[in-house]
Parts: C-alpha cells; sequence; structure tokens
C-alpha cells in the first residue's frame, strides 16, 4: 500500500500521485521504503536531462533574436513539443485527476498544466495563423516545465535521502543469524529466524532479533537504545536487543520477538508514522493552498477581460497573453509542499541522530523549546570513554601506575580496558607483560605485572580482596565535582586508582 505523505487518508495499492495534491506517494510500510530511489524519481531525473537539453536551445532562440524568421519559428515548436507534451505528461495528469468528478480537488499542478498548456497552445495557435506580429511563448513554456521537473527532482531526491535514515536503522541487523539445532549451527536469512529459535552470536557482531541469553556472558553495546555510552555487561537470564552490539564475548540466546516484533522494528514504524503525520501548521498550509488556485484562475479571468475590454489593439492577443502571465507566475508549489517536506527530513535526521520524534506536533513544538532538560549524562555521550584522570598514591608515579594497569587490561574484554590500553600509549608508556590473568565478571580483574599483583575493579571488588577503598572516595568526589563516583582501579598494596571520564560532547 501506498500513502500521500500530505494527506494520509489517500491510500492505495502501489506507486502513483495523490489526487488531491499531486505529490508522490510513499510506501506505507516503512520497510518498503528502504529500497532506495524509487523508479518515479529515476522517471523524474530521466525527464528532466532530456527537457533540459531541449529547451536550453528554444530560451536561446527565443530571447536573443527579436524578430526570429518563420523557419525559425518552426524550429522552436519542434524543440518545445517533446518537452511540454512528454516532459510535462505527469503535470497534466496530476492537473487532470485534481479537476475530476472524482476528487475535484484543485492543487498546485492545476495551475502548473494550466500555466504550461496556455502558453503552448497561445504559440501553437500564433504558427498556425500565421500572425508574424504576434510574439511566441514556446520558451517560457518549455523552461518553466523544465524547472518543475527540476523542482520535483530534488524533492523526490530530498524524500529518497531521508529514507536512508530508515535504512540505517534498519542495517543494524545483520541479515543472517547463526542457528543451532541439534548442536549443528547453521547461517540463516534472518526472515526465517522464528520465536524459540537457538541463535549464537559471536564477538563483535550485532544481535539479529530481540531475546534472552541462555548461555555465555559478555557486553553489548545498547547505545542504540538507552543512550548509555557504556556497553552493558550480559550473562545467562538476561536480555538482549536486535541491532544492538556484542562486544568480545560469545553468547546463546534464544529468539523472543523477531520481525515486525522487534523493538528496532518499531522503531522504525515510529519513524515512519511521524514522517506522515500533519503539523499543526499544515491545516493552515492546506487551507491557503485549497482557496489560493481558485483565486489565481479567478484573477487570470478578470485580467483577461480587463485587457479584452480596456487594453490595446490588437485586444485579444494581449488579453489572452497577460492571462497567462498570471497563471505562469503564479506557481508557488513551494507553499503546500514545504510543510510537509521539513517534516519528513527533520524526522528523517532526527533518527540519524539517535533522537525520535513522536509525531509532527512534537516536532513543531519543539522550535518554540529554549531550555532542554535531560534525566542522564549517558544520552549525551560519544558512547567512547576515555581516561581523564591518574591519581597515584605517595611512593609510585602516575606514567608506573598506568603501566601496570595497561599491562593487566590488555588481556581484558572489559569495555574500559580499551581506554586505559589507550591512555598508556598516548603517553607512549609501553605496557609491562601480565600473567595469572583472572576476569571476575561483573566485578573486575586479577594478575600478576612482572611479579606484583595488581586488582582493578568495582570498590566493592577491591574490599572484598582486603584492600581498603576509602582513600579514594573524597579524591574522585571532588574530580566529579561532588557526583558519585562510578569507576576505580587499584594497585595492590595501595598505590592510586584511575578516573574515568565517558567523552561528553
Amino acid at each position: 500500500m501506498y500513502i500521500c505523505p500530505m494527506h494520509p487518508e489517500f491510500r492505495q495499492e502501489g506507486p502513483g500521485a495523490c489526487p488531491k495534491c499531486g505529490m508522490a506517494l510513499e510506501p506505507e510500510d516503512p520497510q518498503t521504503a528502504t529500497t532506495g530511489p524509487g523508479s518515479e524519481l529515476k522517471r523524474m531525473t530521466q525527464r528532466f536531462w532530456v527537457s533540459l537539453a531541449l529547451s536550453l536551445p528554444v530560451a536561446y532562440l527565443g530571447m536573443t533574436q527579436m524578430h526570429p524568421s518563420r523557419a525559425m519559428k518552426w524550429v522552436e515548436l519542434v524543440l518545445a513539443t517533446p518537452v511540454v507534451a512528454w516532459g510535462g505528461l505527469p503535470f497534466f495528469e496530476r492537473a487532470w485527476q485534481s479537476v475530476s468528478l472524482k476528487h475535484h480537488s484543485l492543487n498546485m499542478f492545476t495551475l502548473i498544466a494550466l500555466g504550461i498548456g496556455a502558453a503552448y497552445l497561445y504559440s501553437l495557435g500564433v504558427l498556425l495563423s500565421g500572425a508574424a506580429h504576434l510574439p511566441l511563448y514556446l520558451e517560457s513554456a518549455a523552461m518553466i516545465t523544465t524547472l518543475v521537473l527540476l523542482g520535483q527532482v530534488m524533492e523526490l531526491r530530498a524524500r529518497a535521502g531521508t529514507s536512508s535514515s530508515l535504512r540505517e536503522l534498519l542495517n543494524l541487523v545483520p541479515p543472517v543469524a547463526h542457528h543451532l539445532k541439534d548442536n549443528i549451527e547453521e547461517n540463516i536469512p534472518l526472515g526465517e529466524v522464528h520465536v524459540g529459535d537457538f541463535l549464537r552470536v559471536r564477538p563483535g557482531e550485532k544481535v539479529p532479533v530481540d531475546g534472552v541469553v541462555i548461555q555465555g556472558a559478555t557486553a553489548v553495546d545498547e547505545s542504540m537504545v538507552s543512550g548509555e555510552a557504556l556497553p552493558v555487561e550480559k550473562s545467562t537470564g538476561d536480555r538482549v536487543t536486535g541491532g544492538t552490539l556484542n562486544g568480545m564475548g560469545s553468547f546463546v540466546m534464544r529468539a523472543e520477538r523477531v520481525g515486525g516484533e522487534t523493538l528496532l522494528a518499531q522503531i522504525v514504524r515510529l519513524v515512519g508514522e511521524a514522517q506522515r503525520s500533519k503539523a499543526p501548521i499544515q491545516g493552515l498550509a492546506d487551507r491557503v493552498s485549497a482557496r489560493f488556485v481558485p483565486a489565481v484562475i479567478a484573477i487570470a479571468v478578470v485580467t483577461f477581460a480587463a485587457w479584452l475590454i480596456c487594453g490595446p489593439a490588437p485586444k485579444f492577443p494581449h488579453a489572452l497573453v497577460n492571462a497567462v502571465a498570471v497563471i505562469i507566475i503564479a506557481c508557488p508549489c513551494a507553499l503546500g509542499l514545504a510543510t510537509p517536506m521539513a517534516i519528513m527530513v527533520g524526522t528523517g535526521r532526527g533518527a540519524m541522530g539517535g533522537v525520535l520524534v513522536r509525531n509532527a506536533e512534537a516536532l513543531e513544538k519543539l522550535a518554540k523549546v529554549d531550555t532542554l532538560v535531560i534525566d542522564k549524562t549517558g544520552t549525551l555521550t560519544q558512547g567512547k570513554p576515555i581516561v581523564r584522570n591518574v591519581h597515584a598514591l605517595a611512593g609510585t608515579s602516575e606514567e608506573e601506575m598506568l603501566r601496570l594497569c595497561a599491562a593487566l587490561e590488555l588481556s581484558s574484554e572489559h569495555p574500559l580496558a580499551s581506554a586505559i590500553v589507550k591512555a598508556a600509549m598516548e603517553r607512549h608508556i609501553a605496557p609491562g607483560v601480565a600473567t595469572q590473568f583472572e576476569a571476575k565478571p561483573g566485578l573486575g580483574i586479577l594478575g600478576k605485572v612482572e611479579n606484583r599483583e595488581v586488582a582493578i575493579g568495582q570498590a566493592g571488588f577491591l574490599t572484598g580482596l582486603g584492600i581498603d577503598a576509602s582513600f579514594m572516595r573524597e579524591a574522585s568526589t571532588a574530580k566529579r565535582g561532588g557526583g558519585p563516583h562510578r569507576y576505580r582501579s587499584r594497585v595492590r598494596p595501595g598505590t592510586g586508582g584511575l578516573d574515568f571520564n565517558r567523552g561528553s560532547d
């Protein structure tokens, strides 16, 4: 099913144009809309380039020759005819739909078709009648057709670019899943995964569907859902979300929600619905558009009558030319298209940045917001933890502290491990050699570095090892401006700690 972005009440099977506003219809299912630029864009682009190639000579002849010969006038006609008849065919079709008895809703394409048709038919009548003293408007008909085609190409490209945000969301899930059955692993397309299937997720892969971990342990980057920069540790019984990124661990999961029932599919559906929703200001644009077209036609009729009665001789050609000029100039397509295009681009760009808009009304109200309150800092980070400070106790240098920690973290899969190793590399500190490495999931790590015992982990983990970590509380609280302390590291016996920052923007 295809639907109009401006008037969602119009739905039909297959692509086409909205009979009320003339806009090209969009697939109602966002997943259908993620196959790249549609055939409508390709056709419009082809019509534009052909029309441009034919219109430029017509415009040159019409603007440079004040008194062209009859032969040159016929050359203009031959060049302009395919532009109007073939290039402008979509506009005439949409205009016919707008005035048909079934829909009877005048729109911008009504004006466009009237202007192009009037200019072309008037020029054709002048040529056939042999009235050499009357001007031709073939260049106007051809160039207006070409410029409107350019506008259509730009609009369709903008809409295709907006749908790329939905493509990026859907591309968060892998195309295949590692299906487990009777201890045999087989790669199957994602569409063939069913509820209850057992799937293996390897290190560095994306979770295929929503489910629960039944075997293994790892850390999963869930920033696309929660905004939290740090990966969340997962073990047996924990839930995982399709599209999130697995860390260095491997696990087996049971699928619980697949296809359109996954959280990611619901997010895509929400973005698609938001793009098709109407903002309150669009109601004003619709009302203005509904009255604008009849008003322009009425003004053109009055202009024709005024010139026919009061104009100079020859009265009829002058009256016709000025009436056509009114119709040609009054084609502000942006009046009816600006609002829905702004909504589509706004919600699409927001989705690419991880911001979901509930509907167009919310997007419109956001323009009046001058203060934004965020409930947690995790939503405002880059997702790349970095070491900001190294706090070493007396008798141990910061470099030594970082060297020992980095040596042990080289064997760790924890998301903070890479931050510690990177901090050592940036300071040109070569990590030592770690032995007897032991990881305590959810707590910390242990090991020896050059016969020195090293422990890195949470305060409770260090306390359980008989290490007094209370001396770090005051220092870490001061570093964070009074906020809670989250992470600390300790070399046994007490030599200091590391302070982490989430890399905020």
